[in-house]
Order: structure tokens, then C-alpha cells, then sequence
């Protein structure tokens, strides 16, 4: 006999949106624009819970659940936010601006805490932001918490930095100074010390699903099959032994554990955050390790399409009720996945993991042709959405270039990453770079590269061409497309932090070295052209004015150019009232040529946007070594 289902399951067709929307409709506190919210996003959000957690018996009542709780958010939601939220939605790509500049830091490093930061607004308005990501600023474990990256509560600030109160009061300073504030959401696991993972352990009711707890090895054994270790130093496998004996997921850390979003309540509980932050002034969430969150057994439990039907999930539920934030995609794979997350439906920005690896990747070889077909083949993007442009980050870099497009240029993908982490920690000849390996494994060689942008670029090693290759990179940040985002304190030169092997909490972690303190002397510095520091300042924030008075350098349509020289990188940057600005950037330590012939297509006179003034183009175009021109060109 087969069972009766249950009368809270969820149904395909419009039966539970209606009843949902007549609930909201028949209540008196629903205002008329929370339910036009609704009625425009809650049918997507009622299908993908469908997909999701169709077969349970509580999904209709999570759903509505769900829904009452961003009708809630949205009642509580500050009036000036809402007024942003009306400003975006008739301005859906403003993120796509030229005058558009990240900038990223840690809060104590870099100034402090918070009230730190807010000194600086100044400094970030003097330099041109207009997005500030402020690195994980929760309350996490003492000493070691992965920077951060364990939070134990999302709604209480690290005390050492400040509070929740001063981080909103902050968000409305920036807001008022025309900079979003940019937070990292780690919503794939939380702490070991967060109220949930303490409430799990213990059985306590409604928790004991919210983590993937086993009794014993049999199902980490099963899944460990298919899954791969991401900190092998830390501990073996996906799973970590609790005191009683019992096994629960940690991919990462043995302090941070997997939440399991196939209990459609850690769904809401997370989207609860999510809210709360969103009303606090947090204008773009980093969604961290979207590639982890849902697992699914005799699999690899990274990128499963549920991942996404997740994400698209939180963003209706964030239509609804913050209408303006965006969603930061955070996704360190091959480069088909990391496109996959980018839509208007899920992550409306990204970062770009691709084209900063190949930007060292080519400064190494002194050969463009595999960013160049980067840029053909993988830089395009859904219309209403954004690349994320760096050159470096927080985090290590690593080789994300697909095996297969190397192959066609005659590079064996395993070898040409030996080769590329021996030459950016100092073990190849014709180095520069002054990095440190993170995660090395001797045996088979795999290892990922730490280091500032001065240190990897030659700054460090005092290479004549250390200073150039920093601008070179942060040229092509800038010029790519979508936002170009500044680690704070690479505009002023900063070098490795080799401190951090005297502090206990960091000596582990290779990755400290790059995320030095503020560099007070540097920022001293910035206007005297004697310095490192002073010369990396003015022609790095010349790049920045040109590019803010640039319109062809919005959105992100990119057409390549051939040059003809394998060391050379091109593309234009078409404008809307028929010109375009022709980006050559020439990666190898001499100077080349450009022939008449190659500039044909182009009419001859030209405006040199860098240095202000006229050229023609008749006689081809030379580049020095490193050298990049941004040209304003016609097509004939």
C-alpha cells in the first residue's frame, strides 16, 4: 500500500506559491513592496526547493518558514538600504562602472580594528575604491582559526576588532563615502565553538542533523573513496574524530565542520545570517567554498549541481528581502566550474582565479600565449554579471589552467606547474620571484605559491624589471574587465612578512607571509618618486585615473587582438560611440616591435590614454620590456 504524503511535502505547480502569497497577502503587516518581491521571486525559490528537498516532509513548512522570516528581515530593514535597494534596481549593473575599484585588507593588520578602517576612508577615497572587502572579521577560536575562515558566530564581531554596531555604523560611513563594504560569508561549515556544532554534539533537539555526524568509520570510509584531502597536514581524509568516538565531516581544518544543507533547516538558519548581515549595510557577500557545499556520496562532493540550486536559493531568498547585495562567487577549480556559478540567478561576481594565475604564469615564461587564450576562450560572461580582477590574494596561488587548453599550445600541464611553483619560491634559473611554498608535498611535488606582489614580481630580489611587472599585472587587472581588485598595500610595494614563522599562531602557515601588517613606511613613501614604494604609488594610481575616465573599460566585452609576437598579450575594449582602447602588454624581458601590418585594421592616429598625448600608428608600435600601452583607437 503505497503511503500517503504528508500534507507539508512540497508539490510541483503554482498550489504552495499561491497559498504562501495569500497568507502574506491576508496579513496586515505585509507592505506593498515586500510583496511585489515575493510575488516576482518566491515561484523560482518554491522550484528549486522542490529540487532540493522535495522528498521531505517539512519542506513546505521550511518554505514558508523561509519566507517569513525575509518578510520579517524586510520590515526591520533600515530605510536608507531599502533606498539603495531601489537605486540598484534601477541601476542593475552598476558594478559594472569603469570608475568600479576594489580594495581588500584584514582589519587588525592593516589598521587596528575597525575604527582603524574608518580613519582610513580618506586614504581609500584618495586612492579610488569604491568596494572595501574587510577580511573574516567574526568572533572565531583563539589562536589558530584560519584567518578567520572558522567563524563562531556571524552576528558578533571578533572583540579584538570591534563590534557589530561599529561594523554598521562603518558600512553607513562608506556607503555616505560611495564604497560598499564587501564581507566574507563562510557558509560551508562553521567553528567547532559556534552555538549549532555545540548544540549537534549534543544531541540537543532540532540540531543533531544540522553537521554530518557517523557513529563510526563505515560512511567516512564510504565517501573518503571519492573525496580528496585539502589540508593533509591537518588531518587525513574529509572527516575528523570527535571526543566520544564519533566521526564528523571537516574538509578543511579539524576545527571546522561541514554544515548539511540537505536539512532544508541549516538552509534557513544560514539564510537567517545572511539577512541579518545584509542589514547591517553589507553590500556583497564573498560567498566562500562554493564548490563544497553539498555532498553527495560516490562522488568527489565538489561543484554537484545542488551547489548551485543552493546558491540560486539564497539569492532569491536575498531578492526578496536586500534586493541590492550581490553574491561574490569564490571558487578555486577548473575553469569550466568557476563559470558555472556566475549568473544573475546565483553569483553575480566572481573572482577570476584564471587570469591571475596566468598573469605570473606568463611573467615567468616571458610567454603571453596561454593568457592570451584565456582571454579568446574563457573571459566571457552572462549579460548582468562580473569578473572580480586580481592580482593577488589572501590566499595562495594556484595553477587553475585546464590541462587541456596548455596541451594545445604544447605544454604538458603536470611538468609546467613543477616548473612554475620551482621558479616563484626561488629554485629555477632566471628566477625573480622571492615566494614560499604552501602545502608542499615532496613526494609528488604538488605545492601552491605564497608571496606579496613586490616579492613574487622582483621587487624583493632588487630585478631591474620587479618594478614594471608590478604594473604590467595590475594593467591587466584593470583593463580585463569587471573590478579590478587591489590587495591594500601592493599600491605602495609591500614585501614579504617573513615574521610570521616567529609567531605560534602563524609559523604553520605559509600564507601569513603575504598578508604583512601595514606597511607605514611604504604609505610614507608614496609620494616620494626616490622609493619603491613612491614610483609603484604614481603610476599605479595614474592607471586608476585613466581607467576611471575610460568608458570603454566598463562592462566586460573584450575582443582579442593578435599581435604577432608570442610574448605580447592584446585585446581592444570596444566603447559605445564606435572607439575602442587596444591593450598591448609584453610580458618578456625585451623589447619587440609591433608591425605597421598588425596595426592595419586600426586607424593610424591614436591617443596614448597612459601618457595623455597623440601617436600615430603608421610606423607600428614599439614596447619595451614589461611595457604596457592603453591606446585609443578607431577601426577603419
Amino acid at each position: 500500500m503505497r503511503q500517503a504524503v504528508p500534507v507539508t511535502q512540497l508539490r510541483p505547480g503554482p498550489h504552495d506559491v499561491s497559498r504562501i502569497l495569500g497568507d502574506l497577502t491576508a496579513s496586515s503587516g505585509t507592505d506593498r513592496e515586500f510583496l511585489a518581491h515575493a510575488e516576482l521571486h518566491l515561484p523560482r525559490l518554491h522550484e528549486l526547493f522542490v529540487r532540493l528537498y522535495g522528498e521531505r516532509s517539512d519542506g513546505l513548512e521550511r518554505l514558508a518558514s523561509l519566507v517569513d522570516l525575509a518578510h520579517r528581515s524586510w520590515a526591520e530593514r533600515p530605510a536608507d538600504l531599502r533606498a539603495l535597494d531601489r537605486a540598484r534596481d534601477g541601476e542593475p549593473d552598476w558594478f559594472e562602472s569603469e570608475s568600479m575599484l576594489g580594495g581588500v585588507c584584514y582589519v587588525d593588520r592593516y589598521a587596528g580594528g575597525l575604527s582603524g578602517i574608518r580613519d582610513q576612508i580618506p586614504y581609500f577615497r584618495e586612492l579610488g575604491l569604491t568596494y572595501l572587502h574587510l577580511m573574516p572579521l567574526f568572533e572565531s577560536p583563539e589562536g589558530n582559526s584560519d584567518g578567520g575562515y572558522a567563524v563562531s558566530s556571524y552576528r558578533r564581531v571578533n572583540p579584538a576588532l570591534g563590534t557589530m554596531e561599529e561594523l554598521a555604523a562603518l558600512a553607513a560611513d562608506l556607503r555616505r563615502a560611495g564604497i560598499s563594504l564587501v564581507v566574507d560569508f563562510i557558509f560551508n561549515h562553521t567553528s567547532n565553538e559556534h552555538e549549532w556544532a555545540q548544540r549537534a554534539v549534543a544531541g540537543a533537539p532540532g540540531y543533531e542533523d544540522f553537521y554530518l555526524i557517523f557513529p563510526d568509520r563505515e560512511m567516512p570510509d564510504a565517501y573518503e573513496q571519492t573525496t580528496r584531502e585539502i589540508f593533509p597536514d591537518d588531518h587525513s581524509g574529509s572527516f575528523v574524530q570527535l571526543d566520544d568516538g564519533r566521526w564528523i565531516w571537516a574538509t578543511f581544518y579539524h576545527f571546522q565542520w561541514d554544515l548539511n544543507y540537505a536539512n532544508p533547516a541549516v538552509f534557513e538558519a544560514m539564510a537567517g545570517e545572511m539577512l541579518f548581515l545584509a542589514n547591517q549595510g553589507v553590500e556583497i557577500l564573498r560567498m566562500d567554498a562554493v564548490a563544497f557545499i553539498w555532498k553527495r556520496l560516490g562522488t568527489t562532493c565538489e561543484s554537484l549541481p545542488e551547489a548551485h540550486l543552493l546558491l540560486q536559493a539564497f539569492n532569491a531568498v536575498l531578492r526578496m528581502a536586500a534586493p541590492g547585495l550581490l553574491f561574490k562567487s569564490e571558487a578555486i577549480v577548473h575553469p569550466d566550474e568557476v563559470v558555472s556559478y556566475i549568473s544573475p540567478d546565483e553569483c553575480q561576481i566572481s573572482y577570476n582565479p584564471l587570469q591571475m594565475a596566468l598573469t605570473w604564469e606568463a611573467l615567468a615564461t616571458r610567454d603571453g600565449r596561454l593568457l592570451q587564450q584565456a582571454l579568446e576562450r574563457r573571459h566571457a560572461l552572462p549579460e548582468g554579471t562580473a569578473w572580480v580582477n586580481y592580482v593577488r590574494s589572501h590566499d595562495d596561488i594556484g595553477w587553475t589552467f585546464a590541462d587541456e587548453d596548455a596541451a594545445e599550445l604544447g605544454i604538458d600541464g603536470y611538468p609546467h606547474r613543477r616548473f612554475l611553483n620551482d621558479f616563484y619560491v626561488g629554485r629555477a634559473d632566471g628566477t625573480f620571484a622571492r615566494g614560499v611554498p604552501f602545502q608542499e608535498n615532496p613526494r609528488t611535488g604538488d605545492a601552491r605559491v605564497t608571496g606579496t606582489t613586490a616579492s613574487l614580481a622582483g621587487i624583493e630580489a632588487g630585478d631591474a624589471g620587479g618594478e614594471d611587472r608590478v604594473i604590467l599585472a595590475h594593467a591587466l587587472a584593470l583593463s580585463t574587465g569587471g573590478i579590478p581588485l587591489l590587495y591594500l598595500g601592493d599600491e605602495v610595494a609591500q614585501l614579504n612578512d617573513y615574521g610570521y614563522r616567529d609567531r605560534p599562531d602563524e609559523a604553520g602557515d605559509s600564507r601569513w607571509v603575504h598578508r604583512p601588517f601595514r606597511p607605514v613606511q611604504g604609505y610614507a613613501d608614496r609620494m616620494d618618486a626616490g622609493t619603491p614604494a613612491g614610483r609603484i604609488f604614481a603610476r599605479l594610481t595614474r592607471l586608476i585615473d585613466v581607467r576611471r575616465a575610460t568608458p570603454e573599460f566598463a562592462g566586460n566585452e573584450l575582443i582579442p587582438f593578435d599581435a604577432h609576437h608570442d610574448s605580447v598579450v592584446g585585446f581592444l575594449r570596444p566603447g559605445a560611440a564606435g572607439s575602442s582602447v587596444l591593450v598591448l602588454a609584453n610580458v618578456g624581458d625585451h623589447a619587440v616591435h609591433i608591425a605597421p601590418l598588425t596595426l592595419s585594421g586600426l586607424v593610424p592616429d591614436a591617443v596614448d590614454l597612459v601618457e595623455g598625448v597623440k601617436v600615430s600608428l603608421r610606423p607600428g608600435r614599439t614596447l619595451p620590456a614589461h611595457g604596457v600601452a592603453w591606446l585609443r583607437v578607431a577601426l577603419r
